[in-house]
């Protein structure tokens, strides 16, 4: 217990006087032998068809893996897989979620970014995340909530430059395409390993690249009902290389993620809590209680 008596004696930024102690906190450093015990632990793997991606693609557990880390023996990588060979049905995207119940905080992540495809020729627009959303009920719905790291080595969107996507949104209509959010926008290569990080507190969102401090949102682009932290990996609708059937692989890696519930901890302070976490042992702690009532997380968005 004393690791969380530890992080209960922090408190949320600029409210130093009179907020409560904090102790609710979600880790998960993916070192679970198989993606059946990472299901026990309460993630989902997706396989659901549907938005995002090329239409017609498949989801599941086929793309999702646990790999050993051949930087750091002992250790290990929750591996995402995209694949395509340019048809609907040969392409295949991946996506792991939580539960929904996670809403004010910090969330982050450790995420290794990859430029260039596992196998194949380069080029597709492949859009690599780690971020939290509600179902999109319908177009425009007033509860959606998201917060959202998107990595496009390859550009996208009728944009070809390589850039970091941090996005905070508000709604947004799927057909046809309408959105209401505010966005950052880092542009430049940012293959390997990065730590993403997000806080939401206060009616504000702030964004941490790697420590750096790059942006904070508000107004009425924040999050309005409990979210589940996703990960996925999936190519853009019109970005596949033209006439090409060569089969191409692209990869993400996620070595562990956490969530601080109602605390916003800094990069430093989230550095820290992984690292006590780890040293006392701690693979997988799950102290975030469940939406009340309870939400469901479906994996599908």
């Amino acid at each position: 217990m004393r690791l969380f008596a530890w992080l209960a004696l922090g408190l949320v930024a600029g409210c130093a006087s009179t907020a409560p102690q904090v102790d609710a906190i979600f880790f998960d450093d993916f070192s679970a032998a198989d993606t059946a015990a990472l299901q026990r632990n309460g993630w989902i793997v997706r396989d659901k068809p549907g938005h995002p991606g090329i239409e017609g693609a498949s989801w599941g557990a086929g793309a999702l893996a646990l790999v050993d880390d051949p930087q750091q023996p002992g250790n290990r990588l929750l591996r995402l897989t995209a694949r395509t060979d340019g048809t609907p049905q040969g392409t295949s995207h991946a996506q792991l979620c939580h539960a929904r119940k996670f809403f004010e905080g910090t969330y982050a992540a450790r995420v290794r970014f990859n430029d260039k495809p596992a196998q194949g020729p380069d080029g597709d627009v492949v859009v690599q995340t780690f971020y939290a959303v509600t179902p999109l009920r319908f177009d425009f719905d007033p509860e959606y909530s998201e917060l959202d790291w998107e990595y496009l080595p390859n550009g996208g969107w009728g944009d070809p430059k390589t850039r970091l996507y941090g996005v905070t949104w508000q709604t947004v209509s799927l057909h046809p395409w309408t959105a209401f959010n505010q966005p950052l926008q880092v542009f430049r290569e940012l293959d390997g390993w990065h730590v993403l990080v997000m806080q939401a507190g206060g009616g504000r969102t702030r964004w941490y690249l790697d420590g750096v401090p790059l942006a904070e949102h508000g107004g009425r682009n924040y999050p309005v009902k409990p979210m589940a932290i996703s990960f996925n990996i999936w190519y853009s609708p019109g970005g596949l290389l033209a006439d090409e059937h060569a089969v191409r692989v692209y990869q993400e890696d996620v070595d562990w993620v956490l969530h601080a519930r109602d605390r916003l901890l800094s990069p430093a302070e989230v550095d820290a809590a992984v690292k006590r976490l780890r040293a006392e042992g701690a693979s997988h702690v799950d102290r975030v209680p469940a939406a009340d009532p309870p939400l469901a997380s479906t994996c599908d968005f």
